[in-house]
This record gives structure tokens, C-alpha cells and sequence, in this order.
């Protein structure tokens, strides 16, 4: 199962709470997760999202999508980044989030949320994708299912 971990600031955290000088040991703390986590083989990727700033926010209305002002509301609001692992259980993956380090205020709060597999969906929704996405769907699904046999 995959599951997308993803990180943000707390609602405690203060706008005007600037980050302190760059920790260059908590930052390598977060990398040696990372490196925890790729050698137990469950990371399939991991990111940081760069402020709001240089990014846009695409609505829909009607059918029709548009660009909205912003991009975004409040910065607490915003997604820091993001764990993407492979694990056999909601409880697998809670485990790594509890292990996860933390302090540079944009992942106060990690999200645990399963992404949708095959197996998760009835045959004959299999059976649209498969025919309006032939080659993305057969990559896609048997990317997943020749890593689970890994993990």
C-alpha cells in the first residue's frame, strides 16, 4: 500500500514567527530519514515544496478551470513537503511519521493518507482506465505491484 505523508505548519506556528539561522544537524537529520527510509525500501519519494510565492492556485466553475488570486490563502494553510512510502499498513506507515524528525516549522503536522491502488477499485473502473489510458495505466499499476513485491 502507498501512502502520501504530508507536512505542515501548525496552526500555533505564527506568521511572523521568522525560522532561525539554517541548523545544518537537524537538516541532516531529516536526510538520514530519508536515507533510513530508503534502505528499509519504503521510500518512493520525498520533496519539499517551495514557499507560495512562485506557485498558482487553478479553481473550477462551471465546468471551466481559471487561475484564483493568491496563491494562497494563509501560509498555514500550505503543504511543506511530502513522504511518499510503501508499506503493508496504515500502522506501518504511522510508525515512520512518528519517526519522522522535525523543526523547521513547515511539517508541525503530518497527514497520513492512503492513495488509491487497483485493488481499491471495482473491475469496471479498471476497465475505463484501462481503456482511456492504456500505456499510463499498465505502467502505473505494474510499477506499484512489482515494487510491492519488494517491500
Amino acid at each position: 500500500m502507498r501512502f502520501i505523508i504530508t507536512a505542515q505548519p501548525s496552526t500555533e506556528t505564527k506568521k511572523t514567527q521568522q525560522p532561525s539561522d539554517f541548523d545544518a544537524e537537524l537538516f541532516k537529520a531529516y536526510m538520514r530519514f530519508n536515507e533510513e527510509m530508503h534502505q528499509a525500501g519504503v521510500l518512493v519519494a520525498s520533496e519539499g515544496l517551495n514557499p507560495a510565492a512562485p506557485g498558482a492556485r487553478i479553481a473550477v466553475a462551471d465546468g471551466k478551470r481559471y487561475l484564483v488570486d493568491g496563491p494562497f490563502a494563509e501560509s498555514k494553510e500550505l503543504v511543506g513537503g511530502f513522504y511518499l512510502i510503501e508499506v503493508g499498513s496504515l500502522d506501518e506507515a504511522i510508525q515512520w511519521a512518528l519517526r519522522a524528525p522535525s523543526g523547521f516549522g513547515a511539517d508541525d503536522i503530518l497527514e497520513v493518507r492512503q492513495l488509491t491502488g487497483a485493488a481499491d477499485l471495482p473491475p469496471e473502473i479498471l476497465k475505463l482506465i484501462a481503456e482511456a489510458a492504456p500505456a499510463w495505466s499498465a505502467s502505473a499499476w505494474q510499477s506499484r505491484a512489482t515494487s510491492a513485491g519488494q517491500a
